[in-house]
């Protein structure tokens, strides 16, 4: 990790990606899910220094975003904004439209990532490999014109992107899936890292399931930290691009208070040691 250039909370680091760019070690996640909050968004790009945005098609607010963005006052070129492709517009010509009305929706003339948000095609009388290979082509066409500036995936494990690897010539910047400690794929880690690509964790707290477990609970009061700040520490010092959401400023202030302490080794073993396999999300690895 590099020490925080332009963009990232304050003292935020960033991640050097393949291609050459960096993305911010932390950033704000939104959802559909828990609604969605203008003055939260505002509050983290004006307060809090968060400078990456992380979003989808799917979540229905991107138009939003693009509101909260103009008035924070903060530059395009200060932020990092990651959008998804959802199924509905897999295949090649639907993907370059998608991408083109996520830019229109969020008010940029480019996004800095791109992500096929899920596995699963849904397109009869083709297989999810074909449609995943089709769609790719269609991410590294809009990568080669600069209109995303890196592209990759979420959701996708080694089986999947060892089938993207065959079949398409750009490999993904990032792989964005499920982290915490509870669901800390390890392997899924490793092979990205043995690629370059860059492993980016979404539920962080568990959807708030980690925050009451005792061992995390004990780490708070021995750091002097909250259990969300130590879930996320934890999971920044493993490497992972991490993006909590919020709607409230005071959490988003809480969550961006994770760069003034580290956590010792031995407790960040009795971190990983809490993996049990769940997911507070979905779970990808039925889909071939």
């Amino acid at each position: 990790m590099a020490a925080a250039g332009g963009g990232g909370a304050r003292g935020c680091p960033t991640v050097p990606l393949a291609n050459g760019r960096s993305i911010p070690v932390l950033g704000l996640g939104t959802s559909h899910q828990g609604g969605y909050s203008h003055d939260a968004v505002v509050y983290a790009l004006q307060k809090c220094g968060i400078r990456h945005i992380d979003t989808a098609k799917r979540y229905g607010c991107e138009s939003l975003l693009q509101t909260a963005i103009k008035e924070s006052g903060v530059k395009r070129e200060d932020l990092w904004i990651t959008t998804k492709l959802w199924h509905s517009d897999y295949g090649y010509e639907n993907t370059k439209k998608a991408c083109l009305e996520s830019c229109e929706r969020l008010g940029v003339e480019y996004l800095d990532l791109y992500l096929i948000h899920w596995p699963d095609a849904h397109i009869l009388g083709k297989s999810n490999r074909e449609v995943r290979a089709e769609t790719w082509r269609a991410l590294e066409d809009l990568y080669e014109k600069g209109l995303c500036r890196s592209i990759g995936v979420s959701n996708f494990l080694i089986s999947h992107l060892e089938q993207l690897k065959e079949d398409c010539v750009i490999t993904p910047h990032v792989n964005q899936v499920e982290y915490h400690p509870f669901q800390r794929p390890q392997e899924l880690v490793d092979y990205c890292r043995s690629r370059d690509i860059v492993f980016e964790g979404y539920c962080p707290l568990a959807k708030g399931e980690a925050l009451a477990h005792p061992s995390i609970v004990q780490l708070a009061k021995k750091y002097g930290r909250t259990p969300a700040q130590i879930c996320i520490r934890w999971s920044i010092q493993n490497g992972i691009v991490t993006i909590p959401k919020s709607t409230k400023p005071e959490r988003i202030q809480e969550n961006c208070k994770v760069f003034d302490f580290t956590i010792a080794e031995d407790d960040v073993e009795i971190l990983n040691g809490m993996h049990d396999g769940r997911h507070v999300s979905w779970d990808p690895s039925l889909i071939v």
